[in-house]
């Protein structure tokens, strides 16, 4: 990898992952003493922010790199079984 390029990869899986707060405080806002309009206007932000904030550390890692920690970050793929994990273990 150039040296170059480092810092745009390192930025990039960091906000990937940061993304996850605005995610987060989508589920917590609701619970504040606030008025329903705020509540649902903050929700709303925080869901847009996340997108913005995820799809732009998309777009610094690369294609191949989002990709892996797309399927990585994924739920549905956290328990399922590689195919080297089962050939390992026959």
């Amino acid at each position: 990898m150039h040296k170059g390029k480092n810092w745009q990869i390192k930025l990039g899986i960091f906000l990937m992952i940061f993304s996850g707060v605005f995610f987060a405080a989508t589920f917590i806002i609701p619970l504040f003493e606030l008025p329903t309009k705020t509540k649902v206007i903050a929700s709303t932000t925080s869901l847009v922010l996340m997108e913005i904030v995820f799809w732009s550390g998309g777009l610094l890692v690369g294609k191949e790199l989002f990709t892996k920690y797309k399927k990585q970050l994924d739920p549905r793929n956290w328990f399922k079984k590689t195919e080297s994990t089962i050939a390992t273990k026959e």
